[in-house]
């Protein structure tokens, strides 16, 4: 499988923070933290799972676009992930304060700084729904009624 290169975990990596970085139709990007996600196999194909919050700017971009990354930065860069995380780019350039330098490749960011990036492409995309839980949705986690948008995205390379 391609996302099993390396040793590499990506679920575990994802577990401990990850960029998602979404390019809208008109090629800008957006960049969050993320920590909630998966990778697996979707209709034949090697995806990854990403969730995004209706409230979160890049959701716009998420809703707007077909590309998007997850970024693997290691330790050393914990607080870009802590930074990303608490700021939004509505209010800051994030790649500006953060230093953050990147190239294109197959239409979407790669950060050079990353030690994996998985570049993806939306093939699916759907809202949480509270009524859908079989158990108790986890109010710790939707205090505000704010479910996520799940998105289904092809792994198209991985760099």
């Amino acid at each position: 499988m391609k996302y099993q290169t390396d040793n590499f975990d990506l679920a575990r990596e994802i577990g401990k923070g990850a960029l998602l970085t979404a390019t809208n139709e008109n090629g800008k990007t957006n960049t969050m933290t993320v920590s909630w996600g998966g990778v697996g196999i979707f209709w034949g194909k090697e995806v990854a799972l990403v969730l995004v919050r209706p409230s979160r700017h890049t959701f716009s971009f998420m809703e707007n676009g077909t590309l998007c990354t997850l970024s693997f930065l290691g330790e050393e860069k914990k607080d870009v992930l802590s930074f990303c995380g608490r700021y939004s780019g509505r209010d800051v350039d994030k790649l500006s304060v953060c230093g953050l330098t990147y190239k294109t490749v197959d239409g979407a960011c790669v950060f050079d700084c990353a030690k994996k990036t998985l570049v993806l492409k939306k093939l699916y995309s759907d809202t949480i729904k509270p009524e859908c839980f079989i158990d108790t949705p986890p109010e710790a986690f939707y205090k505000n009624g704010d479910f996520h948008a799940l998105y289904v995205c092809e792994i198209i390379n991985i760099v």
